[in-house]
């Protein structure tokens, strides 16, 4: 997907303050942008296919490079919807918690595979390459079962409780909801597009209010704060209802009822 930067914005910001440094213009902008991104839920997307590992329970979020993820929409593991919890829930649903590979040294996890011609490749042989087939230790997998639910508990990691087991193959389908990084310089195009008079007012809001400046004007910054909330306010209706028009209906209610 194309990426657009925070400075393509510059031109639109710089005539209501002018002599305002370039960079602090850029770095308003992208605050602007991550704010605007993380009360619209505006920016979607859909994680690709992946299978989780028997025995392991922390993954870190596969999504687009400068971006952080800031909401789940949905985790669906083969076609069932994983509960989200807070931490406080999990803590509470799952006092055990979960331990990476059953609490088991990560050395046992090949403790079953015979190693005669893992990982050698002499003379190129086919039967040294095949490498040996995988065998998984039943103590790796003691404390899994179905995974049931997601907890997210860093904003890079999540968890999947209870530990994921070896019964079945688990295929998560994930859609989330994304923000820009902090040291970001673009963003999707599509959605920057999108949310521009958003941003542009989240970001005017704050710099005429900067101390010191000779482009400060509270009168100014009041007006583009109202205009922020306005406009995430229909951003993220919008996003949540999408393009779809829907019908209007009126239903009789019955009299003396």
């Amino acid at each position: 997907m194309a990426n657009r930067t925070f400075a393509s914005l510059v031109p639109k910001v710089n005539p209501s303050v002018p002599g305002c440094p370039t960079q602090t213009i850029i770095q308003y902008i992208r605050d602007a942008a991550i704010r605007t991104c993380e009360r619209t839920l505006a920016w979607r997307y859909q994680v690709p296919l992946y299978d989780l590992l028997p025995g392991v329970h922390e993954y870190a979020y596969n999504k687009p490079d400068s971006t952080d993820a800031h909401a789940i929409f949905a985790a669906i593991v083969n076609g069932s919807h994983l509960e989200k919890l807070t931490l406080d829930d999990a803590l509470r649903l799952y006092p055990q918690w979960a331990d990476l590979y059953s609490g088991e040294d990560p050395s046992v996890l090949w403790s079953l595979t015979d190693p005669s011609s893992f990982n050698t490749d002499d003379y190129n042989d086919p039967q040294y390459n095949d490498g040996s087939v995988f065998a998984l230790p039943d103590s790796i997998v003691a404390d899994a079962s179905t995974p049931r639910s997601i907890c997210q508990v860093t904003p890079d990691k999540y968890i999947i409780l209870p530990l994921p087991d070896a019964k079945a193959t688990y295929t998560m389908r994930m859609f989330l909801a994304l923000k820009p990084k902090r040291n970001s310089t673009a963003m999707d195009e599509v959605i920057f597009d999108d949310l521009e008079e958003s941003i542009l007012h989240g970001a005017l809001q704050h710099l005429l209010v900067l101390p010191n400046s000779h482009w400060t004007d509270r009168e100014l910054a009041a007006y583009h704060a109202k205009q922020y909330v306005f406009q995430i306010a229909e951003r993220r209706a919008r996003a949540n209802l999408g393009n779809p028009r829907g019908v209007l209906r009126a239903k009789m209610q019955p009299f003396g009822a």
